[in-house]
């Protein structure tokens, strides 16, 4: 690994001493493995954000945490690096802590090493469950805001939430679906990484209702045996459309959506309409080759400065207490992809 960053900033970035960093770029024995990857990870995360460091300005250190594929984990830190431009003359930088699937009691070990370590914010994409919102509270009673990303998590003290409107989504989705299903029986698909994440069980609540009102023969068959994962996604649908022949249409919450439809391909099934959520670089794909029929999205570049106003807000650096507003979500097609992202 070049040396090419001071030490004191890898060490700050890493969240390690002076001596450790030392240790590890002198390759000296003595430092755990865990922490050597550490260090190495924080070095790349300060190569990606190097413009950050020589700017003049407010600095502000954050953490960056999140359970998701990393499919959509790199669209997040893509947005959030634009964020964080954004800000200027304040100086953002990030620390990722990211995982495709993540024990609850080792996202608490990351969240409580936070804490005791110090950030100017935290933000989260994480389980609703107890032990998380135990530990967000921990993160709050020193001084350090959290600010949830596409799924919330309840807790007792309010904290601030950036993301799509989940609900607004399933109910777009559930109308979609209704005019584009046309005559005779149709089951439908609803695939989700997992029901731990509050912002799909809203979408999927949302969706079922809507379409149980629009459309009350269609049967709605929710699968959250995934986790969002290309493997384990292929293997549950599969089992399911064997099980359920009048399945022919998906609404997917959670992502792999190249798994689902290769579930269906092995299936020898038709899979028309198939809704999904995110722009990355599979729906992009899906979508251009028409297997997708449409993407409900929404903007994180906007969210992720809004998280980042509101770091700032808490900390003082700027006046008032912001509330952002949920996103709105925006249906997207081949023929409307928003400008960044059309080829």
């Amino acid at each position: 690994m070049a040396h090419t960053f001071a030490m004191k900033e890898l060490a700050l970035q890493a969240g390690v001493s002076l001596a450790t960093v030392d240790r590890v770029l002198h390759r000296r024995p003595g430092v755990h493995p865990s922490t050597q990857r550490r260090v190495e990870q924080a070095h790349a995360e300060l190569q990606r954000q190097q413009q950050q460091l020589g700017l003049k300005g407010r600095r502000f250190l954050i953490d960056l945490v999140m359970e998701a594929p990393v499919r959509f984990s790199r669209i997040v830190r893509d947005a959030l690096g634009l964020a964080m431009r954004r800000t200027q003359p304040a100086v953002f930088r990030a620390r990722d802590h990211l995982a495709e699937t993540m024990r609850v009691p080792d996202m608490v070990a990351v969240l409580d090493c936070i804490a005791r370590r110090g950030s100017h914010g935290v933000l989260l994409k994480a389980p609703d469950v107890p032990a998380i919102a135990q530990a967000v509270e921990r993160l709050q009673s020193r001084g350090i805001p959290v600010v949830t990303l596409v799924t919330d998590v309840q807790t007792a003290h309010p904290h601030s939430y950036v993301g799509l409107d989940n609900r607004s989504a399933g109910q777009t989705a559930a109308y979609l679906m209704h005019q584009w299903l046309g005559a005779g029986p149709v089951d439908v698909l609803v695939s989700s990484s997992g029901q731990r994440f509050q912002g799909e069980e809203a979408r999927i609540h949302a969706f079922a209702e809507a379409l149980a009102h629009s459309r009350p023969s269609c049967k709605v068959h929710v699968l959250d045996a995934g986790q969002g994962l290309h493997g384990p996604t292929v293997a549950a649908v599969g089992r399911l459309l064997a099980g359920q022949p009048a399945v022919a249409a998906a609404y997917s919450v959670g992502g792999a959506n190249a798994a689902i439809l290769a579930a269906f391909d092995k299936a020898g099934r038709p899979c028309r309409p198939f809704i999904g959520h995110d722009l990355d670089e599979d729906n992009l794909a899906l979508l251009a080759s028409g297997r997708l029929s449409a993407v409900l999205h929404h903007d994180l570049h906007h969210d992720l400065h809004m998280a980042c106003l509101q770091f700032m807000q808490a900390q003082g650096a700027l006046p008032g207490t912001h509330t952002a507003q949920r996103s709105n979500v925006e249906v997207v097609t081949p023929f409307n992809l928003p400008a960044a992202l059309a080829c």
